[in-house]
């Protein structure tokens, strides 16, 4: 995908997050095998570039790579609030079913739950990547996305 992709171009697939012209997305848990294609989208569609976890202002959404080892899904998704804006979403980035790191869905559900989050829908993003849409219980009730 190149820098000077139409930002409306719904084969992007980063179109089913639901992010937007000028919001700062802010990405963590990036490793080399997360989705180039994917990453590249979201600056496309929102015109910005992502930033990482030593961004120390507001984000308007956080995409959260986790795989299986990386350690405590709950405290993974505590800190990815910690610098989001109210009624911002927490995209969880896991790898597939059947894929090295994948992550059950029990252990999802139960880590937001624990965090506040509340699982609004799961999606395929990427050829190895399913992401989960989660919310702050204010963000759900108001539909925000």
């Amino acid at each position: 995908m190149s820098a000077t992709a139409d930002p409306a171009d719904k084969s992007n697939p980063a179109h089913r997050l639901g992010f937007s012209a000028g919001q700062v997305i802010q990405e963590l848990g990036y490793d080399e095998d997360c989705d180039q294609e994917l990453r590249e989208g979201v600056e496309d569609v929102t015109g910005t570039e992502l930033v990482d976890e030593d961004y120390d202002d507001v984000a308007d959404g956080v995409l959260l790579w986790h795989r299986e080892e990386d350690g405590d899904l709950t405290d993974a998704l505590v800190d990815a609030l910690d610098y989001l804006a109210d009624g911002g979403l927490v995209w969880l980035l896991t790898p597939k079913t059947g894929r090295d790191g994948h992550v059950e869905p029990h252990e999802i559900a139960e880590a937001a739950q624990t965090a506040g989050l509340s699982q609004t829908s799961s999606v395929s993003v990427a050829k190895d990547w399913a992401g989960t849409r989660l919310a702050s219980p204010k963000a759900a009730k108001s539909g925000k996305r």
